[in-house]
């Protein structure tokens, strides 16, 4: 083996010639010194099913072809882009020093080269599942494992030519049933002992069947002396204290009442404080969708010189996360890794559907992402920290000046951004902390020049039919024709530079953005057999302890230091339909009225109704209206007859056009389906 001239020179000019010898000629028999921060090893697939959708073709794109596979990479943990990774100096090493990680690895792709269009689609999974194709291709069998033609749903990514990719980020998700996993390192003491610590678990209880509560993480005793129960209805009620003859250990990862085969108490909050062991380094899921996004873009080659399935071919990649995925690109932008291992851009564009101004339990000791926060449920994780909104300011609550930008700012790393939002995510979510400061007041929407915010109109988090577990039948509209809408805009905007619609969210300067109480401040109107309480998710401060910047968590359940950030909704017309955001031609040329909220049933009667709103028709005749006491228009009022409907879906249709949020194929579907209707018929 020749050495270089310099290295040689060092070693003969060296107080230990030989051990530094050996020590080089050691490395160098391991194989290439590692110079990037993060990589991917090696890709290995699986399975190629070619073509997929039972040979159907998408337009001018053609047929598709699916790969499923795995990825194995590492991140050095002493990198500073990787040491804000909590716990990752207490992961085991490999010889090189790095710390390795494994994840499923899932592409869709056009089989003719020449068709693809140079842009990937990113989802970002959401527990483990795949929600693209719902969301944006209008399927409803696609699940976890699109292979059907009727899976492919209207096929609208796979005419546009995107490459569609999925890989494992959630340490916590089960594999098995086609979801995405990603297999990290748990963390250890320096010899090598397990960390143990305090975890919380919150049993969220619908139903009178649940007869076990899971635990996230092994507990580390099974001593009931270091553990505790407590049950309530809602967060206002002061928890009970679940007597220890009343509760066991089944084993280190569930417990459950007693006597055995006692049912939790349906529409109830458990709360199960005990000491865990053996944390993953849940924070490695940020380094691996980094350095695999990355790698789609630059690779040519994995580890062992296989050719990547995409190399030459990625020009731009947009990350589309639903719910949980879209939180954890804020916290992902936030911590700085649209920064890769050369200290290029990631993402060129970010697509977050539902995150509201939210992080999550990702990067934490003991991490628990599947939580979220809502009025109801899951308000004791640290999920609502400050920094909340992309622009930069001083917050007067905690004495810091930051903003999720803030990272890749000084990097020239930041990616364009669209934030859309249900109205859901303003009352269960604490959704106006996105667009405003400490006080509540307006932040500059220009301020951020690479971003723009959205709220679909009167949309709930998550389309229902039926009461379900709320008072009302839910609001079963959907988003997708407008997200469709917007991510040709962010594709334009980042591929050519054209300019995407303007924000479109509810602001103070023009009372569109108001306190939920008094009723009268919301304009929602008095519908008989319809509770209004103005109940909605606070801005929280809580106290987790001294050390949770690093991570750790020391004070569970945390203390409620008080409510230090107001927290605004959207203001409604007559109708009780929000006036400002997007308003599809459901909230435009409605047939009801249709709320981002709801109030539980059951012992939890009043309570926010978690991710559901309602849909409150209207009266089909004036007669009708009046002998209920309804002071909204009836049906016949509105529109006179069934043409007058139409037109109205029309009209509403071709002005969401005009303005880019809609496209044709989907502004002319509704008005089919109007034209389809039995409306005043």
């Amino acid at each position: 083996m020749l050495l270089p001239t310099n290295l040689l020179r060092i070693i003969k000019h060296s107080r230990h010639p030989q051990s530094l010898l050996s020590a080089i000629l050691g490395i160098l028999l391991l194989g290439p010194l590692q110079t990037a921060t993060g990589e991917i090893l090696r890709v290995e697939i699986a399975s190629v099913q070619s073509p997929t959708f039972d040979g159907s073709t998408f337009g001018n794109t053609g047929q598709y072809e699916k790969l499923v596979g795995k990825a194995f990479g590492q991140i050095d943990p002493n990198d500073p882009r990787n040491t804000v990774i909590a716990d990752v100096a207490r992961a085991p090493r490999n010889l090189r020093g790095m710390v390795e990680y494994s994840m499923d690895v899932y592409i869709l792709r056009p089989i003719e080269q020449s068709k693809r269009s140079g842009r990937v689609l990113f989802e970002i999974n959401n527990g483990g599942s795949k929600l693209s194709f719902r969301y944006l291709n209008d399927s409803a069998s696609g699940g976890n494992d699109p292979t059907t033609a009727a899976d492919a749903g209207i096929g609208f990514l796979m005419r546009q030519g995107y490459v569609i990719a999925w890989t494992g980020w959630d340490a916590t998700v089960a594999p098995g049933n086609n979801n995405l996993a990603i297999n990290v390192p748990v963390a250890k003491n320096s010899d090598g002992s397990s960390i143990v610590g305090p975890a919380l678990e919150e049993f969220v209880i619908d139903n009178s069947t649940t007869m076990a509560g899971v635990l996230t993480y092994p507990a580390a005793t099974l001593d009931k002396s270091q553990a505790s129960l407590t049950v309530r209805n809602r967060y206002s009620d002061p928890p009970k204290t679940v007597a220890a003859t009343d509760w066991e250990f089944v084993n280190a990862q569930s417990v459950r009442l007693l006597p055995a085969g006692t049912p939790f108490q349906s529409g109830t909050l458990y709360e199960f404080a005990y000491l865990a062991k053996d944390p993953l380094v849940a924070g490695l899921g940020f380094a691996a969708t980094r350095d695999f996004a990355s790698y789609m873009r630059r690779a040519q080659a994995d580890g062992p010189g296989t050719a990547f399935p995409l190399a030459g071919n990625v020009r731009f990649i947009y990350s589309f996360g639903v719910s949980q995925p879209a939180r954890f690109m804020h916290d992902f932008l936030y911590l700085g890794f649209n920064e890769d291992e050369r200290g290029q851009r990631v993402f060129d564009g970010i697509f977050d559907w539902l995150g509201a101004g939210d992080g999550g339990f990702f990067n934490y000791r003991f991490a628990q992402p599947a939580r979220t926060h809502r009025q109801h449920i899951g308000r004791f994780y640290p999920e609502l920290q400050f920094p909340f909104t992309n622009q930069i300011f001083t917050d007067p609550v905690t004495g810091q000046t930051d903003g999720r930008l803030r990272r890749c700012q000084v990097t020239d790393t930041c990616p364009k951004i669209f934030e859309a939002n249900s109205g859901n995510e303003f009352w269960a979510k604490a959704g106006s902390l996105l667009q405003t400061d400490s006080f509540g007041y307006d932040l500059n929407l220009h301020a951020a020049p690479n971003t723009r915010i959205y709220l679909f109109s009167s949309l709930p988090h998550v389309a229902a039919t039926g009461p379900g577990i709320c008072q009302q039948p839910r609001n079963p509209v959907v988003a997708g024709p407008g997200l469709r809408a917007l991510l040709v805009a962010l594709d334009e905007w980042v591929s050519w530079g054209v300019e995407p619609p303007p924000s479109q969210v509810p602001q103070r300067w023009n009372g569109t953005l108001v306190s939920s109480l008094p009723q009268e401040s919301v304009g929602f109107p008095s519908i008989p057999g319809i509770k209004y309480n103005g109940l909605l998710h606070t801005g929280d401060l809580l106290n987790f302890g001294p050390s949770l910047n690093q991570g750790i968590l020391t004070t569970i359940p945390p203390v409620m230091k008080e409510s230090a950030y107001p927290v605004l909704v959207p203001r409604t017309d007559a109708d009780g339909n929000d006036v400002a955001g997007i308003r599809l031609p459901d909230i435009a040329a409605p047939l009801a009225t249709y709320t981002g909220w709801a109030l539980r049933d059951g012992p939890a009667a009043d309570d926010g109704c978690d991710q559901f709103g309602q849909q409150i028709p209207f009266a089909q005749t004036q007669a009708e209206r009046l002998a209920k006491g309804d002071p909204r228009p009836a049906i016949e009022e509105r529109y006179q007859e069934h043409d007058g409907y139409v037109n109205a879906v029309r009209k509403a249709a071709q002005k969401l056009l005009r303005r880019r949020f809609l496209l044709l194929e989907d502004a002319e579907q509704y008005v089919r389906t109007a034209e389809a209707s039995n409306v005043l018929r």
